[in-house]
């Protein structure tokens, strides 16, 4: 299994803007195959800063993934919402134990 966590940075007056695009983008990709989790949120003590959470089942669900029209659309706006300062770490697991 793969977690991806992370962070990306846009300006807080464009969240609203940036919402639908963030919509299509986790929509998309929790319908994948081998997608287990997607999700974005809103830090609450800094606005513009969006906290990510990915979990793939392998590698290749992930390269799919890579490939997909919506993450290429997603791409695609970055420059007009002024998304930048992407900071994601992925992380290979062995899906861990319940605590």
């Amino acid at each position: 299994m793969l977690l991806i966590i992370g962070t990306v940075r846009l300006p807080p007056d464009r969240l609203a803007e940036a919402k639908p695009a963030m919509e299509r983008m986790i929509s998309g990709s929790r319908a994948e195959p081998g997608c287990l989790g997607y999700s974005y949120a809103q830090d609450v003590l800094d606005a513009g800063l969006i906290h990510v959470s990915e979990i793939w089942s392998d590698r290749a669900a992930l390269d799919a993934h890579f490939k997909s029209a919506h993450i290429a659309a997603w791409r695609a706006s970055w420059a007009a919402l002024g998304i930048g300062d992407r900071k994601l770490t992925l992380f290979e697991t062995d899906g861990g134990a319940p605590t």
